[in-house]
């Protein structure tokens, strides 16, 4: 049962705790909240400001574990506080294990490159985190469970959602496959992987075909083509930063040079903004 007088004293006392510069946002010249703003909160969460000040109101709707997982990451709650929140909104903590739980450092790193969209995955390819760029980069993929949160899910089981050009669509879905291949191995098939593997070998020919080829590798970088419902193709170059065990990565989309790209993300900036708080 949720704790809802316990959930809003945790939530307010956090963001005051938080420092702006430790989310990567701008002090700015005056202040008088202190630590965060409430619709900062909600904007590094992905939710509505309207959804997030209830929540520390004591008041509306239970908010769903990926919502609360979402806002303590957005909190920089650590893993023991990340299972507090959870509790206290009636939830029980998952096991922990690797992959589930991204280290603060790494999303304050994320933070501070505010001009280029930044997205942390597991190796299962689950969005555990994004910048506010990323957020509205890959909107559409920010759901409340881990398979709508997972790119692959959506890459094998949405293909005619797929947001990049078809002429590039081969490429991406073999790397996508040997990826996965490498954390099946390096995790010794363990449960979690294998009813993902199961799940999109039922669900999609194209992956059960790549499957059985056996390829492994693990991207370092790529090349990508986003085609945006509202700036259009954005031509992006991936660079792909792993953690020491391999369990979990940053992926900072840089915009090509020669290309219209750097506009096109300043754009994103605003426009993508916009739609998150209206949500």
């Amino acid at each position: 049962m949720i704790d809802r007088e316990g959930l809003a004293d945790f939530l307010r006392r956090r963001r005051e705790q938080l420092r702006p510069v430790d989310a990567g946002l701008p002090v700015g010249a005056r202040r008088r909240t202190p630590g965060l703003r409430r619709e900062e909160v909600a904007m590094l969460a992905g939710v509505s400001v309207d959804h997030y000040t209830r929540l520390e109101q004591g008041r509306g709707s239970a908010p769903s574990a990926g919502v609360v997982t979402a806002i303590a990451q957005a909190l920089h709650c650590d893993q023991d506080q990340r299972d507090h929140l959870l509790r206290l909104s009636g939830y029980t903590p998952p096991p922990h294990r690797a992959g589930c739980h991204v280290r603060p450092g790494l999303i304050a790193l994320g933070n501070r490159l505010t001009d280029v969209p930044v997205l942390i995955l597991s190796d299962l390819g689950e969005v555990l985190w994004a910048n506010p760029l990323g957020q509205a980069l890959i909107g559409g993929m920010l759901g409340e469970t881990s398979r709508e949160r997972n790119i692959l899910w959506h890459w094998f089981t949405e293909p005619s959602a797929r947001p990049m050009p078809r002429e590039h669509w081969e490429r991406i879905s073999a790397a996508h496959v040997s990826d996965l291949r490498a954390a099946f191995t390096r995790r010794g098939g363990d449960a979690e992987v294998t009813a993902l593997v199961d799940e999109l070998t039922s669900r999609s020919g194209e992956f059960a075909g790549l499957w059985e080829l056996h390829e492994v590798s693990r991207r370092h970088s790529d090349q990508k083509v986003v085609l945006h419902p509202e700036v259009g193709a954005v031509e992006l170059r991936c660079e792909v930063l792993l953690t020491p065990d391999e369990d979990v990565a940053m992926h900072a989309f840089f915009p090509r040079e020669g290309t219209d790209a750097a506009e096109k993300l300043e754009l994103l900036g605003v426009v993508g903004t916009q739609v998150m708080r209206s949500r």
